[in-house]
């Protein structure tokens, strides 16, 4: 079997390389950022594993952890709080959702320093929050007006946070003219011909559709970076303002779309779609409470990309401000338990996924939950491992 570091080099291989030396060194932060960068490497060693408990077809996100929850401007303008990343999403057992997700919490757990016991405890109650809202067969939904503790705070400060707040954070104002700061960290400049060509790819998307954003005017466009396991892929930025009112403002993201990293180990078979972007946002369409505002696929230069209002910054709940505040921490677990039944519930009987009925009776069996918590907590060993040695053998 090749190293870590090969397989990791080789699953990166086809992404931008001056990106993905970003990447190397937000994994290199902690085993915690590894795991968020690695999720190749936690399905190709799934595919391998001995005595896996068996569960029904679902459509999951693919790479659920516990960053991959947090806020987001729906179509109707409310924000929410759900899972909030599908690049990953396919058909396939449902407790492949799970052991990513629980192997997130013992891996963060041990980053933040927070004693084993607590760690199998957050696991159990998160998997048994997970069971009881599965088997009430009722999807559920998180907003700032049923949100609890940690979360609804949460929201009501992304709630509260102002368009021109966001665009002041992101806008140079030593220009003249409106432009997107470049600070290369989160954004970089565009090379003049790219530029030009990404800015007139979405003026034209904007006089072909009859909503609302085709009042604004492309001002400016940036490469992004964002997240973990995406820095690599091509990632755009836009800024636009209203043709009439100039102190209303919009920023976009285009995200290009790759096969999902499921793909080589996942068996179950997958319906059709026209690109991977499709994927994409028919699975967040399915399995979100409320789509984020104006998703919709795009193509450019030949490859396809996901299209959407562009989220703040403080999107993530942070959890190593939360500590060792169990009470926090148990609330937090306990929604975004909710949330991993309900996406589940909610694209339950499409397109080759478990009916609510299979799901509500698998819920109420409980032969497979050991074996579940034990694969995660023994898994989260081998990524401290993999961990050190990535860390210990990749330069500086």
């Amino acid at each position: 079997m090749n190293t870590i570091i090969e397989r990791i080099e080789k699953f990166n291989a086809p992404l931008l390389p001056e990106m993905v030396q970003l990447k190397y060194k937000a994994m290199k932060q902690n085993a915690f950022r590894f795991f968020r960068g690695t999720c190749h490497l936690f399905y190709e060693d799934l595919a391998q594993a001995k005595n896996f408990p068996l569960s029904p077809l679902s459509w999951i996100s693919g790479d659920l952890h516990l960053e991959n929850f947090g806020s987001y401007k729906g179509n109707n303008r409310l924000v929410y709080f759900d899972l909030n990343d599908f690049d990953e999403s396919m058909l396939a057992p449902l407790n492949w959702e799970l052991a990513r997700v629980l192997t997130s919490i013992y891996v963060a757990f041990d980053v933040l320093k927070l004693k084993t016991p607590i760690a199998d405890e957050m696991a159990t109650l998160f998997l048994n929050k997970y069971r009881e809202t599965l088997k009430s067969g009722k999807a559920d939904s998180i907003d700032p007006r049923t949100a609890k503790g940690t979360v609804r705070l949460f929201l009501n400060n992304a709630k509260k946070r102002t368009e021109k707040e966001l665009i002041k954070k992101i806008t140079d104002a030593s220009r003249k003219k409106l432009t997107i700061k470049i600070d290369n960290t989160l954004h970089f400049k565009l090379k003049p011909k790219l530029k030009e060509a990404l800015l007139s790819q979405l003026a034209g998307w904007l006089k072909t559709i009859p909503s609302w954003p085709k009042d604004y005017l492309v001002k400016d466009a940036a490469f992004r970076v964002a997240g973990t396991g995406s820095i690599g892929l091509k990632r755009y930025m836009f800024l636009l303002q209203n043709r009439k009112d100039k102190d209303s403002f919009l920023l976009l993201e285009m995200k290009e779309a790759r096969a999902s990293s499921l793909a080589l180990y996942n068996n179950t078979i997958q319906p059709h779609w026209s690109t991977p972007a499709q994927r994409i946002i028919t699975n967040k369409y399915r399995m979100q409470n409320v789509s984020p505002a104006l998703l919709t696929t795009i193509r450019f230069k030949q490859a396809s990309y996901v299209l959407q209002e562009m989220q703040p910054y403080d999107d993530k709940i942070r959890f190593e401000l939360l500590g060792d505040k169990l009470r926090e921490l148990t609330a937090v677990l306990t929604d975004m338990a909710i949330l991993t039944a309900s996406a589940q519930l909610r694209s339950s009987g499409i397109q080759g996924s478990a009916i609510n009925d299979e799901l509500r009776a698998f819920a109420s069996r409980k032969q497979w939950q050991p074996a579940l918590l034990a694969y995660a907590k023994k898994y989260a060993n081998q990524v401290k491992a993999d961990y050190k040695q990535f860390v210990n053998t990749l330069p500086d």
